[in-house]
């Protein structure tokens, strides 16, 4: 429950300041203001401390860039709540998962009331009440206090001031655009006149301070608007002025009267006229593919997905709610989107897309974010013939025929956030992305919550393969038990599983589970082996050398001196690598210095070490051996753990 709203209010856009009882707070130095922007920003949600140091810090993380997370932290909740006891557990920034909280009233920052105030004010607009929209409009703008995140440090309040600022020009041409239908076309020029000074390249805002002047019977200052605007796309982009600028022109030239761009046509239009100025019919696609047969467990991870993407905040905001749903090969993580998809389908009205990205390269390169738009922009009506050749041009039509629509777009197998994000739209759409990355990109600057799917757990396990193999398994529970073992929960693996003890119908099913766990044949394409393959050829090749490296280790964790030692690098470079391997979701971040494999993946990172040379493999162990007995592997994996987790990759 939200408890702070009324005592607390925090100013994103300008200078950050808060206010506790009406009294401003001082919010220490400019890293503590940025850790509060990125929970202000992110208000309600649990930000990781990883999230944190990358939002802060960026690719110049210090050592102790997670002790300084939890400084920052210390401090705020002193200024913030100066009653509380030292031992007292904090109300308004509390820890959970991994991360920090924000809890506060959904008007508590200016930048969620703006959103609404923009909301609403389209909506107001979108059903005639102009007089009620231009009042919204104001008071969103009249939150703004100068440049938002001003002064703060990091890549996270970098993308932040470059996003809003987009979205107060594009608040301030709709209101704009408000206004001259209204007929109060003197009232704009002054502030059209600032807008267009402050963004001179934005073609839309010098289009309204053109229709402005001439209406105000200024027409040869709408010209010399025209003029300057020519050069300057002349001098600084080598273009001319769009086609929308460029009629207007002529449209002031002949005298001609011009409607504003959100006008309808005027009652006494001729039939023809209006039959031209209708917009093309969007088809609505319905593309989920179906549900995989047999889905069992994350619960709370799809019900807190449902509660973003199409919950009453999702539909009341102005920007587009994304969902990265991470994690490693064969942990489900298309089932669990589309589930969601499924799940949220009735909640957008106006269609479901779904690309495969081909982030993993099994089927082929990935697709570029162009060719996705083509198919996208396919799927929506639109034909080769009127496909923009471009990126820009791709993007742009897609946005603009999605604007208004509520429109879910599952994006399958993403590599990387710049990837993606051309394909997100605007408004009150929503986006599923999956991927083997981590997409830290995305969430820094697009807002996207990410979800990690791990394996599931040994009673989900047993249920799975219970409702796969039904009567065949369900005579030996131990076994059903031991085999879930084996595949240690990887979802991928318990179908595979299921799939060959189904096959050896010649066997019964103890004798079929022995097979299953002595051969190491089956499916390559469709296999977890093949899975962890892609993800291990996409690696850069220094990382993937890391990889192999860290694969003749035997200890559930290892340390960065260890992973140092055995690539013959630096302890700096070993974590980069570390990361890396991370970021591809082939190893988990225990703690600032500790690492592990997941176990299946720790038995396919031990088969590439096997394709080092054997002279190779020996120097890096004499390496461990010179470095001292202590960052040795506590034993030589054992032929059974080997033979065991082997089992556990056969057949997939």
């Amino acid at each position: 429950m939200l408890t702070t709203g009324e005592c607390l209010s925090i100013q994103l856009l300008g200078p950050i300041r808060a206010w506790k009882d009406g009294k401003e707070v001082l919010l220490g130095p400019p890293k503590q203001r940025a850790v509060l922007a990125l929970l202000a920003g992110r208000a309600g949600d649990v930000v990781g401390i990883d999230h944190i140091i990358d939002a802060v810090w960026g690719s110049d993380v210090p050592q102790t860039a997670a002790n300084g997370v939890h400084t920052y932290v210390a401090g705020l909740r002193r200024v913030l709540e100066p009653d509380r006891g030292r031992r007292g557990t904090s109300s308004v920034l509390v820890s959970a998962a991994g991360g920090y909280c924000l809890r506060v009233s959904p008007e508590a920052t200016d930048l969620a009331r703006f959103a609404q105030r923009h909301a609403q004010a389209r909506s107001a607009g979108t059903a005639c009440d102009i007089d009620r929209a231009l009042v919204l409009y104001r008071e969103a703008l009249g939150l703004w206090h100068g440049e938002a995140f001003a002064g703060i440090p990091g890549p996270y309040a970098a993308m932040e001031r470059t996003r809003l600022q987009d979205l107060r020009m594009t608040v301030t041409e709709e209101w704009a655009s408000d206004m001259l239908k209204a007929g109060r076309h003197g009232e704009v020029v002054a502030d059209l006149s600032a807008a267009v000074a402050e963004e001179p390249l934005r073609e839309k805002l010098r289009w309204l301070l053109m229709l402005a002047l001439y209406r105000c019977d200024r027409q040869a200052h709408a010209l010399a608007v025209y003029t300057e605007t020519r050069r300057l796309l002349n001098r600084e982009l080598g273009i001319e002025p769009g086609t929308e600028l460029s009629n207007l022109h002529q449209d002031i030239l002949a005298g001609r009267a011009v409607t504003a761009c959100r006008e309808q046509p005027p009652a006494q239009a001729p039939a023809a006229e209006l039959t031209e100025a209708a917009p093309p019919y969007l088809p609505r696609p319905a593309q989920l593919p179906p549900l995989a047969r047999g889905f069992v467990g994350r619960t709370a991870e799809l019900d807190e997905l449902q509660r973003l993407l199409g919950g009453d905040e999702a539909r009341a905001g102005a920007d587009t709610a994304v969902a990265v749903v991470g994690g490693p090969a064969g942990m489900g993580k298309t089932a669990v989107a589309l589930r969601l998809a499924h799940r949220l389908a009735d909640s957008f009205p106006d269609g479901q897309l779904f690309v495969d990205l081909r982030g993993t390269g099994v089927q082929g390169e990935p697709l570029t974010a162009s060719d996705a738009l083509a198919q996208l922009l396919r799927s929506l009506g639109i034909d080769d013939a009127r496909l923009p050749r471009d990126l820009a041009g791709r993007v742009s039509l897609y946005r603009s025929l999605l604007h208004g629509q509520r429109m879910l777009v599952v994006l399958d197998d993403a590599f990387t956030a710049e990837q993606v994000r051309p394909l997100i739209p605007r408004g009150a759409s929503s986006v599923i992305v999956t991927s083997r990355q981590r997409l830290t990109g995305l969430a820094i600057r697009d807002g996207a919550h990410q979800f990690r799917i791990g394996p599931l757990s040994e009673a989900e396990s047993v249920e799975l393969l219970t409702f796969l193999g039904g009567n065949r398994l369900r005579v030996d529970q131990t076994m059903i038990v031991r085999l879930a073992r084996i595949c240690e929960g990887l979802p991928l693996a318990l179908r595979s599983a299921v799939e060959r003890l189904i096959e050896a119908r010649d066997a019964s099913p103890a004798a079929a589970e022995r097979r299953y766990a002595e051969t190491a044949d089956g499916d390559e394409n469709a296999g977890l082996r093949a899975a962890f393959e892609a993800s291990y050829q996409a690696l850069p090749a220094e990382a993937a050398r890391m990889f192999r490296s860290l694969g003749l280790l035997s200890t559930s964790l290892i340390s960065v001196h260890q992973a140092a030692t055995l690539a013959g690098t630096t302890g700096p470079t070993a974590r980069c690598l570390l990361d890396v391997l991370v970021n591809a979701h082939l190893m988990e971040r225990v703690s600032r210095h500790y690492y592990r494999f997941h176990g299946l993946i720790g038995i396919y990172a031990a088969e590439c070490a096997q394709r080092e040379p054997r002279a190779d493999r020996d120097m890096m162990l004499i390496g461990l051996l010179d470095r001292g007995r202590e960052l040795l592997p506590a034993a030589p994996r054992s032929a059974r753990t080997a033979e065991t987790a082997e089992a556990g990759l056969a057949g997939r």
